[in-house]
Formats: C-alpha cells, structure tokens, sequence
C-alpha cells in the first residue's frame, strides 16, 4: 500500500526565512500571467523554479537551482522529517473558520494504471503537459512544490501529533488567497513510524496534481529502463500534501462553465433542444441560482446576460446516455451536464470537449455572471459541489470524473520548501523500515 517517506527539505536560509511570505507563489497551473509578471520582478520568489522565465525553461530552472544552492539561497535541512502544514481559512459568504491538517512527505510514485496502484486518480491528465512538466523534472530533480493526496483515517489518529508540531511554527505567513498557511515539522523518528504504519494500511487518492505526479511516475520509468533499478532511489519518490479525507475541513468547490465563440448561437434553438431532457423554471434573481440547485440531483443553473433559468434532468432521460459509463459516472451530475447540454444541445462531442476553446473554467459565480451581462460569454453553466463520497466511488471504480470536477480549496503554495530525488540528497541517515 501507500509508502511514504521523510525527507529533508531544502528552504530558504534563516535570513530569506523572515520575509517567506514575499518568496512564496500560486502552483504553475493556477497562476495568473498578471501574478507572474509581479512574482518575477523578485530575485528569489519561489516563480523563478516553478515557472521560470525563459523559452528554454528546463535548462534555467536547472541552473537557478544549481546557483541558488551554491550561494545558499537555499539550504537543505540536516535532520529528515514529515512537515505538518495547515491552512486556515473560509469560505466566501460564511464566517465559518476551518483549518485543513496535513503533512508533506515523499511518497512511492507507483504507476496509477495498475490494478494495484497505490495512488488513485480521480481525473485524466493532458499529454502535454505531462511531458512540460517531465522536462522539467528531468532537468532538475526536484519537486517544487507538493501535489494534494487523500488517505482516510476516521479515527484521527495523527492529528494530535500535527497539532503539537503546530506549537512550533517553521513559517505562518498570509497567502494570494487569503489564507493563513502553517509550516512545522516533525522529526521524532517514532512518530514518523506512526505515519508511515497509518498510510501502508491503505490507497491514496490523488487530489490535486494529476500532472505532476504523472511526470514522476514517467520520469521513473525512464530511470528504470536505464539503469539497474533500486526501490530506495530517490527516483522512485514523489513530493505529497496528505490531508485527511475524512475530515469536515476538507472543502470540495463547485467548478462552472463558461461557453463563448459557439458560431451562429441562437438562445431559442438551444433551450429547445434542450426540452426533451430538462424541466425548466425561470429564476428572477441570479444570485439565487447556487441555493436554488444546492442539494438536487441533476440540476443546474444556465445564466445568459438578461436571464437565469433553473434547468434539471428529467429521471427518465437518464437512461438515454450513450457513452459506455459505469452507472457510477454515468449518473453524475457533470457527466449529464457534459452528454446532454454541451454534446447534445450545443453539438460539441464528448470526445472533444477536453480541448475546444469553447469552453472555459470558471470558480467564481459573480465571474461568471459578470462576464454572461458583459456578454464575454455567452451563457455560463452553474453546477454544484462533488462530495467525497463521490469522488471516492468513482476512483475505487477504476473509472475517472469528467473534467474540472473538483476543486479542493484552498491550493497548497509553492516556496515553504522543496524535495530533492537526486541520490546524494534524497538519502536519509536511517533505514525508517528496519
């Protein structure tokens, strides 16, 4: 089962340590080209590594490493550990406070298309940016910043050792989202066997980044095929945030569509196509449509520029879907927002939906009805929240969710520390499985 590991991380010096919060940045993929531009304009900021500025961005991710180390801009700590990292935070609209506990550790990069993989993923991933992201690891043998991963315990039982770790903080700093983030470390070696003995017990279920983990998973296999092989190479490891998903802090966010540059769009000949399947009812305040849909199966809200209508499945129509689904995936509510609004009403195949360019993601409500009133777009799609539950079924079902499934806020940041793979590094000075 899931195998992790500590390590020591390589972070900023103890002088660069007390401005952390001005080297720390959003994960690549959520990053924003206004964010970047501002990021790069300091010498340190953890952007330099994640995304570096340059067209040749392996090669001079590699040589920023390689520089930074050398002048210690970076250091690696001397003692391995597990690093407790918690998030504080709410959500809009509520003054509800929570506080999601993890903890940051290698972990065995076993191939996640075996039946006995020990990690599940619960979405596919795009081949190039697999490759991007190999090229980089590749280059570097570093993992810049943790992808998010779920392993179950109902009893809670390594919380109150993370808590007395949270005593002590490495670093607690304010992040993009507005979120107070935690860092502190564990190294007492028993309590690390603790960790270790609770994850072998289970499967891990990947989160948050599909493609990261993806890239160390091929980087491994090249590394096998090129050398003889060894299972305590750092080559075979991978930087994880572990959170419990169990947990009531755990937050699973709505992602919603946002349809543009469909040619020759007509609203009446969309909405008829549409009556076959749907029950409709008009809705007079837009603001309401989240509420309006919140806890019934099949519902969603479509939002034009002058009109908001509460569209939901009729039972029957259910049994219409022709994609060869289990009826784990089938009876989803995005898998019959992507089969019958976007395929059969707008007439773009599933097949390719992943890459059209007329459809984007949005999070946030109020984006979406800006940009439908402003007619950026020219209707958005307003789903509901994916439980956990769900997200589990699928994933043990051997199956994926549709894309853009799940959004669990908040995003870990990237900057707090970095795990090396590369040998004379990644080693620890005690065997943690004797």
């Amino acid at each position: 089962m899931a195998k992790i590991l500590p390590f020591r991380a390589w972070r900023y010096n103890a002088q660069l340590s007390e401005s952390i919060d001005e080297l720390t940045s959003p994960l690549f993929d959520v990053i924003s080209q206004k964010q970047r531009d501002a990021l790069y304009e300091t010498e340190y900021n953890s952007i330099h590594l994640s995304v570096p500025l340059s067209s040749a961005s392996p090669e001079k991710a590699r040589e920023t490493i390689n520089d930074w180390k050398k002048r210690g801009i970076i250091e690696q700590d001397a003692i391995p550990g597990i690093y407790v990292y918690y998030q504080h935070f709410s959500l809009p609209g509520s003054t509800k406070a929570y506080i999601r506990k993890g903890f940051v550790s290698f972990i065995e990069a076993t191939d996640w298309g075996k039946p006995d993989s020990d990690i599940l993923r619960h979405e596919n991933t795009i081949p190039h940016s697999v490759s991007d992201r190999v090229d980089v690891l590749r280059a570097t043998e570093l993992n810049v910043s943790p992808t998010h991963g779920l392993y179950f315990d109902p009893e809670f039982e390594l919380e109150h050792y993370m808590d007395e770790s949270q005593k002590n903080p490495i670093y607690e700093t304010e992040d993009y989202q507005g979120v107070k983030d935690v860092l502190s470390v564990i190294h007492d070696r028993n309590i690390i066997q603790k960790f270790m003995d609770k994850l072998m017990e289970q499967k891990v279920i990947l989160a948050d980044g599909h493609h990261r983990l993806e890239s160390s998973i091929q980087y491994r296999h090249e590394m096998m095929a090129t050398q003889d092989h060894s299972d305590d190479k750092g080559y075979n490891y991978h930087l994880m945030y572990l959170t419990n998903g169990e947990s009531d802090d755990l937050r699973i966010l709505p992602t919603h569509r946002l349809i543009q540059g469909i040619e020759n769009f007509d609203r009446a000949a969309f909405l008829k196509k549409l009556e076959p399947y749907f029950f409709f009812r008009p809705i007079e305040n837009p603001y309401d449509i989240e509420e309006i849909i919140l806890g019934k199966q099949w519902a969603f809200g479509l939002l034009f520029e002058d009109e908001t209508i509460k569209v939901r499945l009729k039972p029957e129509a259910i049994d219409l879907i022709e994609w060869k689904f289990p009826d784990v995936v089938k009876q989803l509510d995005l898998t019959v927002m992507h089969y019958f609004i976007i395929e059969k009403a707008l007439g773009i195949p599933g097949k390719d939906q992943r890459d059209s360019r007329n459809i984007t993601f949005e999070r946030n409500f109020a984006t979406c009805l800006t940009k439908t009133m402003k007619q950026e777009a020219q209707f958005a799609i307003i789903t509901k929240e994916i439980s956990m539950e769900t997200v589990k079924k699928v994933c043990h079902s051997g199956f994926t969710l549709p894309q853009k499934s799940t959004y669990f806020y908040p995003k870990v940041i990237c900057g707090y520390l970095f795990g090396s793979i590369k040998d004379d590094e990644f080693t620890i000075p005690f065997n943690p499985w004797q």
